[in-house]
């Protein structure tokens, strides 16, 4: 079975360490254990999908050969060391990685799978929670005041992930931390995430041809100006109960015969839609004009309803394709969200609070394991099959540790074939002190 050099594990692991090289050492001294060597351990935790820091520890005694040939860590921290020296690491000093990685699938041609509507790929953006305390607290932590007296402590990131209804693994690019200081509510602190997010976005793909696909909150006057600055198509969520007089335009212009329907039925479902194009957004903002489609799924049990504001002017011909690409906006939290809480990430557990970035850092680190299992997923077939043999991914991680802890390898290349292929042990050598 060949495998693609670049975007095989193997590959991908050097690309993460020399990133990681490249971060500026913030300590000043005598340095015990380097940076790189701290972070590849962070990287490492995540990418074998360890529970905790007190099993990785474990293995920083009992497989540490392994962890030197295939992660390329010269010297393995502590649990108590790495988050020390993790705590103080910019977050930002990791940014490079996540495009280093999406450099390698672009020059791979893989990124062209990716293609929707014509020459863009579908980005979708959606806020979720990595970090909670009832106790531990920094000045960057949001605050839940609860019904009982006290104060939930808790972090958020807004996620992004280039993803294609067609495929199931999506492509995460790094997130973008909500911070106390981003506003009180969901709303406010989601959009104030984003236009950071979308200015940090241009600095790194500058002329990526994208379209945005968000929930309902999206979909406001100043969200969508920002949008357009950035030269970011739009395909977002909109629901009646926050846009009454988008809504009532719509009506209006139906009753005038101004709007279309447009019916298509495949496999027993029927798929009505409605369009109008060029509506102002709201009563406040008449110069944001958007196009509108609503959208039933009629099946013999259940009818579903959604309904969308975009750009892309609306046709009979591309209004199916623009229903997709707004559905499309689930995978953010199926295939990317779900998958880091329920498939082996224990993305939920807390490996480590700090006092400054600790738990940004350990979720990055998590996001960027997962950005090169999803390469993997995509473009690996050593890794597919790999995946297709173990049944599930869970099982496929518990799998890799097993072997992990069990024999020495070389590389990842070399455990995954052990599992895929079988292997044998031909002698044990047992050492024993005679004294």
């Amino acid at each position: 079975m060949k495998i693609r050099k670049h975007l095989s594990a193997d590959g991908l692991f050097k690309v993460i360490r020399k990133g990681f090289g490249r971060i500026k050492e913030h300590r000043t001294g005598k340095v015990t254990i380097p940076l790189v060597d701290a972070l590849l351990s962070g990287f490492a935790l995540f990418s074998l999908k360890d529970p905790s820091l007190l099993e990785f520890d474990k293995r920083r005694a009992e497989d540490a050969e392994n962890l030197k040939t295939i992660y390329g860590i010269e010297r393995i921290p502590s649990d108590t060391s790495m988050r020390e020296i993790l705590d103080d690491v910019d977050p930002e000093g990791l940014r490079p990685l996540f495009k280093q990685v999406f450099n390698e699938l672009q020059r791979g041609k893989e990124l062209e799978k990716y293609q929707y509507l014509g020459r863009y790929y579908v980005l979708t953006l959606d806020g979720t929670g990595y970090f909670s305390s009832k106790s531990i607290s920094c000045d960057n932590c949001l605050e839940k005041h609860l019904k009982n007296g006290d104060i939930l402590y808790h972090h958020q990131m807004l996620g992004a992930a280039i993803v294609h209804p067609a495929h199931a693994a999506v492509i995460p690019l790094m997130p973008e931390p909500i911070i106390k200081q981003d506003g009180a509510d969901k709303n406010d602190c989601e959009r104030n995430a984003a236009k950071r997010f979308f200015e940090k976005l241009r600095q790194d793909h500058p002329r990526l041809p994208l379209i945005i696909t968000e929930d309902g909150l999206s979909s406001n006057a100043p969200h969508i100006r920002e949008l357009k600055r950035h030269k970011l198509r739009f395909i977002l969520g909109a629901k009646e109960s926050d846009h009454t007089y988008l809504f009532a335009q719509v009506r209006e212009a139906q009753q005038d015969g101004r709007t279309t329907f447009y019916e298509v039925a495949e496999s027993g479902i029927t798929h009505r839609f409605h369009f109008v194009n060029k509506l102002p957004l709201n009563a406040s903002n008449p110069d944001v004009l958007v196009n509108f489609l609503e959208y039933w799924e009629i099946g013999p049990d259940e009818t579903k309803y959604f309904s969308w504001v975009t750009d892309f002017t609306i046709m009979p011909f591309n209004c199916y394709a623009i229903m997709r690409g707004g559905r499309v906006r689930w995978k953010a939290e199926n295939e990317t969200f779900n998958t880091l809480k329920n498939q082996g990430y224990h993305f939920e557990h807390n490996f480590g609070h700090g006092l400054n970035n600790l738990s940004v850092i350990f979720a990055l680190l998590m996001m960027l394991a997962f950005l090169v299992d999803q390469a993997q997923q995509i473009a690996c077939p050593l890794f597919q099959a790999a995946w297709a043999k173990a049944g599930t991914k869970s099982h496929l991680w518990t799998k890799i540790r097993e072997l992990f802890g069990t024999i020495p390898f070389q590389t990842m290349e070399t455990l995954l074939r052990a599992y895929f292929h079988g292997y044998r042990v031909d002698r044990i050598t047992i050492f024993y002190d005679s004294g």
